[in-house]
């Protein structure tokens, strides 16, 4: 446990990742006899949605900050049982609401590609490119992502599981009409399986989900067949693409035909700018509801200084959302998931580029006052693709790096999957970690770069 705590101390005055360190909690339960399936493994958790008994709580906010947690989520709950040892918690973006983890309230997180570029978000600081941590993925407005941005940008794999796979209680149930999930980016297939395997829809939660026929864990290294994977390097709306994401792309299409798999040229049909507009909706809608959580929880307005002017612009925007036009608006939504449902009846997987740009330099996705919108415009130039679609439908989906582009920074692509079908993600992703590993790559900084830099 002790070496765990090093190195986070060696690289986070560097990377400022670990914002809420929790060893004494965690050597405390090292000392019990490890039980459970990840027993000793040492795990940090994003201070986002997820809650950690008596360790501050901020979701990247200076009205939250101060708060502290009186009893922890149920994922943290069954990640506790599995045996991880919670060692702190991570950094990010307030309310998980802009693709880069530089908050006013804790600083930003620095790339541990290049510590002048951003690691993306909402799960900046667990893109610092330890074992295993925790990814929360929330909905964003109009063309978001999923928790794969982070894991694009750092160079890590990233699943977003199926809708209701993982359980967001007790606080939440419903949250963002099941937008919302959580889970992990980590550096191997196999740890991302082996967390999933706790999973599962807790007792009253709204939504549902077939169980897996055996372990997820079962299902690295197990052949995926020959799979017909739909493809596009063209974005939804036209967007301008990088050519370093195209070029990740054709590197993933050209891995997969060689692995036997069969190419299909393919784009998304039904993501109209009606739909668009509806995605825009219910997030200014959910962020009015996330403000409107805090202040009932802690008992008072904020102030006119603790909220950055995005989030204001955005709580503003949400106050003027009727309940009628909520419901519209995820009846659109409903309605495009159903379009993505009967596509994905024709190909196993659809492959994209995770993000439209490599990371970003630091400071060049952030609001002023004066132009509160700046960090929303911004930060859609990295996130033309469809990577929002996840959420929308609540299908499984991954980002899986295969590529480094000629800066040495990692560019990751990514696959949706059906509705309740990781086994087939996580067997493709097996498939392409043996054929092209990443998991020996380390970046500058990195404990064993540091180390062996002297």
């Amino acid at each position: 446990m002790q070496w765990a705590i090093e190195r986070i101390e060696l690289l986070n005055p560097t990377l400022n990742a670990v914002i809420t360190p929790l060893y004494d909690q965690a050597l405390a339960a090292a000392a019990a006899p490890p039980t459970g399936p990840l027993a000793g493994i040492p795990f940090l958790v994003k201070d986002l949605v997820a809650e950690v008994a008596g360790a501050p709580f901020s979701e990247g906010s200076r009205f939250v900050r101060g708060t502290v947690s009186h009893y922890d989520s149920e994922l943290v709950r069954r990640l506790r049982r599995a045996g991880l040892l919670i060692m702190g918690k991570t950094n990010t973006p307030e309310f998980g609401m802009v693709p880069t983890c530089e908050p006013l309230a804790f600083g930003p997180t620095r790339h541990p590609w290049d510590t002048g570029r951003s690691t993306s978000g909402s799960s900046g600081g667990v893109g610092r490119g330890r074992r295993l941590g925790d990814g929360a993925d929330g909905a964003r407005q109009r063309s978001r992502w999923i928790a794969a941005v982070p894991a694009s940008a750092c160079g890590l794999f990233g699943l977003k599981p199926t809708r209701a796979r993982n359980p967001l209680g007790p606080e939440y149930g419903d949250a963002i009409n099941g937008w919302a999930c959580e889970h992990a980016l980590t550096r191997s297939v196999r740890d991302s399986a082996a967390l999933l395997d706790p999973a599962g829809p807790a007792a009253g939660d709204p939504y549902g989900v077939s169980q897996p026929g055996r372990r997820f864990a079962d299902e690295v290294g197990a052949d995926p067949g020959r799979l017909r994977i739909g493809y596009t390097a063209r974005t939804p709306d036209g967007a301008p693409r990088h050519p370093d994401c195209v070029a990740a792309l054709d590197d993933a299409v050209a891995l997969c035909a060689a692995l036997g798999h069969e190419m299909i040229e393919a784009d998304l049909p039904g993501l109209t700018p009606e739909v668009g507009s509806a995605i825009g909706t219910v997030f200014v809608a959910a962020t009015a509801w996330i403000v409107q959580y805090w202040i009932r929880r802690l008992g008072r307005c904020p102030a006119d200084d603790e909220f950055e002017p995005l989030t204001r612009a955005y709580w503003e925007r949400g106050e003027q959302v009727s309940a009628a036009g909520y419901l519209l608006a995820i009846e659109d939504c409903q309605a495009f998931a159903r379009v993505v449902a009967r596509f994905l009846t024709g190909i196993d997987v659809w492959l994209t580029p995770t993000l439209s740009t490599p990371p970003l330099r630091i400071g060049e996705i952030a609001s002023t006052p004066q132009e509160p919108m700046r960090s929303a415009r911004s930060g859609a130039t990295t996130v033309a693709y469809a990577g929002v679609v996840a959420n929308i439908t609540g299908n499984p989906a991954m980002s899986v790096p295969l590529w480094w582009n000629a800066d040495g920074m990692p560019i990751g692509v990514h696959f949706l999957g059906r509705y309740g079908d990781e086994a087939t993600l996580l067997r493709l992703a097996g498939q392409l970690e043996t054929a092209r590993p990443w998991s020996g790559r380390r970046p500058p900084h990195s404990v064993a770069e540091v180390i062996r830099s002297g």
